[in-house]
């Protein structure tokens, strides 16, 4: 599984790509968690950086399907990270998908 670099972000899908549902349920929170070290100046060197998710390896949930949205400066930063997420989604038969998360809309104004 090769993502081609025509944006920002892949999501890692937890469904599998004949469709069911990937286990265990908390697996987005536990890549991410691996992934954590990995970050902008380097998480692991600064007190309590192990405590926050990597910018790089964020999980979410969409549509009600949980995801990992990995972002694709992660690939030039940290090469064997990106091919360990990448390699997690390979071998789980996870749907991976290129998006990009767009900024929230500003609230109602009162």
């Amino acid at each position: 599984m090769t993502a081609t670099p025509s944006s920002s972000e892949v999501f890692i899908q937890g469904v599998t790509r004949d469709g069911r549902t990937f286990r265990p349920s908390d697996w987005a929170e536990r890549l991410a968690g691996v992934m954590a070290q990995f970050r902008p100046g380097g998480g692991a060197r600064r007190p309590g950086g192990h405590i926050a998710y990597s910018p790089w390896c964020v999980p979410t949930s969409l549509n009600g399907v949980k995801c990992v949205v990995v972002n694709r400066a992660l690939q030039d930063h940290e090469p064997m990270a990106w091919d360990f997420v990448m390699g997690f989604a390979r071998d789980n038969d996870l749907q991976v998908a290129e998006a990009c998360l767009l900024p929230e809309a500003p609230g109602p104004r009162a």
